[in-house]
């Protein structure tokens, strides 16, 4: 009976999941040869080629400068996000706080807007010619900043990404400072202890397993991050096709007809993904979850 209560989901999962991930696999291991002007049916010919895709991922220089990028891109968005999550979970878990709900729902409220809306949303915002901090920025007598230029091209997309994630890794910082016993809080202030000492010394260990499950939520969003650069696109020549692997993986699939090398190179993140999620845990695992196993 437990399996038949399962088999949907069951069945679901492997249609949605099992089955397009070893497809994938089966890509990445084949390429297609083709003779002659490419015509008729004998012209395209699958082959089973090995690792050679793997290899040709490995050895290619857009590759792993799109990697690079998205290194940067990370360690400005990740620590800012789970920095400004934290801090407002913290203020709104103060006894002194007033209208919580609404600060919870104000600041949760972005990140139910689609990335790509946010991201065109954002992108008009950075142009000169109609974003209205521009605008007030020349009126003050400064110059306009370019904000979608090679460099502050980093800040511009974190920020976009910092803007729709720090309410979700808020609220759950949030729910896990109600689940702490108040009774430690009460004992901490009958010992004369301030808000700041409860806060760093008793809210932010007890928050521990929560950061470290919002910080494998970011590192996982970080590299699979498309949407946002996808959009912004169009409007500046700071991103190129490949600023991104998954942008990379994208236009080899479907620009350059080479779904066998892309099929390898999203093997390729989706192992990077799982070995730096999985290795980031077992390094953390005995400090977090140490009372747990």
């Amino acid at each position: 009976m437990p399996y038949a209560f399962l088999s949907p989901a069951i069945v679901l999962f492997a249609l949605f999941m099992v089955v397009p991930i070893g497809y994938t696999v089966y890509l990445s291991l084949r390429r297609v040869k083709v003779s002659g002007l490419g015509l008729g049916a004998a012209a395209r010919v699958e082959s089973f080629v090995g690792f050679a895709n793997y290899r040709a991922v490995f050895a290619d220089g857009e590759f792993w400068h799109s990697a690079l990028r998205v290194l940067v891109y990370g360690c400005l968005l990740v620590p800012t996000m789970l920095g400004l999550a934290l801090l407002f979970a913290l203020l709104l878990d103060l006894p002194r706080a007033r209208a919580r709900r609404f600060s919870r729902m104000a600041i949760f409220m972005p990140y139910a807007v689609p990335a790509v809306i946010a991201s065109l949303m954002w992108g008009f915002m950075y142009l000169p010619s109609v974003g209205p901090g521009q605008y007030l920025l020349t009126l003050a007598g400064g110059h306009p900043v370019d904000l979608l230029g090679p460099t502050s091209i980093y800040f511009s997309v974190a920020n976009i990404a910092l803007w729709g994630g720090t309410g979700f890794n808020m609220v759950v910082l949030f729910t896990a400072l109600r689940a702490v016993p108040s009774e430690l809080y009460e004992a901490a202030r009958i010992d004369g202890a301030t808000e700041w000492q409860i806060a760093w010394r008793i809210k932010i260990p007890m928050l521990t397993p929560a950061l470290i499950m919002t910080f494998v939520f970011s590192l996982i969003a970080t590299l699979q991050v498309f949407s946002e650069p996808t959009t912004l696109r169009p409007l500046t020549n700071a991103l190129p096709s490949n600023w991104t692997p998954l942008m990379k993986i994208y236009v080899d699939a479907f620009a350059r007809d080479d779904i066998n090398t892309a099929a390898a190179a999203s093997v390729v993140v989706a192992a990077a993904t799982l070995v730096l999620s999985f290795g980031f845990l077992r390094l953390v695992q005995r400090r977090a979850f140490g009372a747990e196993s």
